[in-house]
């Protein structure tokens, strides 16, 4: 039998995290097994928090708590690691781009702006400035640098299956200048070419649809159930309760046969992006 490797807990907050919920688990006798029963989390995750390797969400450190009878310890933690593990994010997406890693499958409706794995700099800094016009200058560029990095997901070999849909109205109403939108637009028709990703758009004479009411993403795992991540300009929110997850999927399957086909969309952009390029040449 192999030794046994313990997680060092010197190395980080979610490392020190990790074997305090080892060392508690093995005190009151239980497995990993026993630990994850009546949670909807597999062992290979929970297997995953105790080696430091991905942040416990809320809702499992309350059910930890409570099978451990740790008096709330893992729940008032959780907070401290998202802010070790997620700095140059805003606190309430902290979990988002661990998830991001470890998914098997990324649906993205997009229906208010680019999603944040498909944008540029110039965009972003738009989006941000204007957004959340309290965040200062230093503050906008940490969260830009923060974003770019989290885009090196697109470089890993075992990277997610991304599937997006955008509405339309995003490519035709701008937020920046023709030059650098049409940057943005060639980004992402490099992005989907290159990874072998699916984009589809929502037409603008395509009125009432599935997801009308704001953004969604859907994330897959080998090894946890899929869940769903919503967001707004100050707050977002991780759905797993299964009936729902099964509703946003649902609704996302909808969507998707209403926007135009793959090939179509991907069409569009490119047209786009020569337009917005062709603009900012006559304009120079």
């Amino acid at each position: 039998m192999p030794v046994r490797k313990d997680p060092d807990a010197s190395a980080s907050v979610p490392s020190f995290y990790g074997a305090e919920l080892r060392f508690k688990r093995e005190s009151a006798g239980l497995t990993l097994e026993q630990l994850a029963e009546g949670s909807f989390r597999g062992i290979s995750f929970l297997s995953q928090i105790e080696r430091g390797e991905r942040r416990m969400p809320l809702d499992f450190a309350r059910h930890v708590d409570q099978k451990l009878g740790t008096d709330g310890f893992f729940e008032r933690r959780c907070e401290d690691v998202a802010k070790s593990r997620n700095a140059g994010y805003p606190l309430y997406y902290a979990d988002v781009p661990d998830l991001e890693k470890q998914a098997v499958t990324l649906e993205e409706w997009a229906p208010s702006v680019f999603p944040g794995l498909l944008q540029t700099e110039p965009y972003m800094r738009v989006l941000m400035r204007n957004g959340k016009p309290s965040l200062s200058p230093d503050v906008v560029e940490e969260r830009v640098r923060t974003r770019i990095k989290r885009s090196e997901l697109w470089q890993r070999p075992d990277r997610p299956i991304y599937w997006g849909i955008l509405r339309e109205a995003l490519i035709r109403n701008p937020l920046v200048a023709p030059a650098a939108m049409a940057g943005q637009l060639e980004h992402i028709a490099d992005l989907v070419r290159s990874t072998e990703s699916i984009l589809q758009i929502v037409p603008a004479t395509t009125r009432a649809h599935p997801l009308m009411l704001g953004m969604a993403k859907i994330m897959t795992f080998t090894d946890a159930p899929p869940l769903v991540w919503t967001e707004n300009d100050f707050t977002g929110q991780i759905t797993d309760y299964p009936a729902l997850v099964n509703d946003y999927r649902r609704a996302y399957d909808l969507l998707r046969a209403v926007a135009l086909p793959p090939d179509e969309s991907l069409a569009l952009v490119e047209d786009a992006a020569r337009d917005y390029r062709n603009e900012a040449q006559q304009a120079d």
